[in-house]
């Protein structure tokens, strides 16, 4: 079996005039949600062979909130940030060889992905809040494609 987690960055201060979006840092309750988040993951024994971060401020901050995750093996990735669920899907096809695979990044992306890998469709499907995160199973050599996955956990602060 191979996983893939999905989690969306912790809530963000509100952007301020002029500021780049990719440095708009976790808030205070964002702060805690990803403390939360990364409790959850070592609760269920969640802990990732590989862990891909958006190199903005909001999902670094929220990566490192979530604790010792006993990952060595953490890079950040510039294609997640604003990534489709297409793009999405190819870094994860490139990371093949992680058995669990962690990608620490933004929505719509995230929870299109999710949609589409667990039913096939994306839509408008809008369901992954702020520290979401979903865990996603593969049948051992299947492609990650359309509707190949079983939502294994849906869990959010």
């Amino acid at each position: 079996m191979r996983e893939l987690i999905l989690l969306r960055h912790a809530h963000a201060e509100p952007p301020v005039a002029g500021q780049d979006d990719r440095q708009r840092p976790l808030s205070a309750t964002g702060l805690a949600e990803a403390k939360a988040a990364g409790d959850w993951l070592r609760a269920h024994a969640l802990l990732p062979d590989r862990v891909l971060c958006s190199p903005a401020e909001r999902t670094r901050q929220t990566l490192a909130a979530l604790g010792a995750l006993d990952c060595a093996d953490v890079r950040e990735e510039e294609a997640i940030y604003e990534a489709s669920p297409g793009t999405l899907i190819a870094l994860a096809d490139a990371h093949g060889d992680a058995r669990r695979l962690l990608l620490v990044g933004h929505n719509p992306g995230l929870e299109q992905l999710a949609a589409l890998l667990h039913s096939g469709q994306s839509g408008d499907y809008r369901g992954m809040p702020p520290s979401g995160i979903a865990v996603l199973e593969f049948p051992a050599g299947a492609a990650i494609e359309p509707g190949a996955a079983r939502l294994a956990h849906f869990w959010w602060p």
